[in-house]
């Protein structure tokens, strides 16, 4: 009954169109006067805003399947299956996550304590599975996590080299603990 592009769109944009449903709900209690609907109001209204704000965030780091494999996160543990590799992790085994661009395609490093890496595509399937478990590693600013994927400003030497060149990426997060070893 709906297009398919429309309701890959309504898919997409979905959280972030409930997150300000919830805000506005919260907005227009407060205008209906008085000192109880105007706390009421703004205890629905910030947390709408702060859901907004994580929806924004999970928008971003969120790019159109287009990478072969397919990434799962289950328990703790991120997996990636792809074509020609793939592997396991686990995140309590985690020491290290950057982005590594290598042949014009952008990878997740995920390196592990023994110092086996995972390369997961950004843009893989299932890819913005990711957000979530790596917003739960102790330490982690989601800011920068989703800033790492922003393009790099021509000129600022900051982020990944553009043109399809191989780089690797600034350290995203390093375990606290384990941050001598490298």
């Amino acid at each position: 009954m709906i297009r398919p592009g429309a309701r890959d769109f309504l898919q997409r944009w979905q959280e972030l169109g409930f997150s300000l449903a919830v805000l506005a709900a919260g907005l227009w209690v407060m205008t209906r006067g008085g000192p109880v609907l105007l706390a009421l109001g703004a205890a629905i209204a910030l947390p709408g805003a702060a859901l907004a704000l994580l929806a924004l965030r999970r928008q971003r780091f969120a790019p159109a399947a287009g990478a072969p494999g397919v990434v799962e996160v289950d328990e703790q543990q991120v997996g990636y299956l792809g074509p020609a590799g793939g592997g396991f992790v686990s995140l309590r085994e985690l020491v290290e996550l950057r982005l590594l661009a290598r042949g014009g395609q952008r990878f997740w490093r995920l390196k592990q304590a023994d110092g086996q890496a995972l390369l997961i595509p950004v843009d893989a399937a299932g890819a913005d599975r990711l957000f979530d478990a790596f917003s739960a590693l102790p330490g982690l600013d989601s800011g920068a996590l989703v800033a790492a994927l922003s393009p790099p400003a021509q000129g600022s030497g900051r982020g990944l080299v553009p043109g399809g060149q191989d780089a690797l990426g600034p350290v995203i997060w390093r375990r606290a603990s384990l941050a001598a070893l490298r």
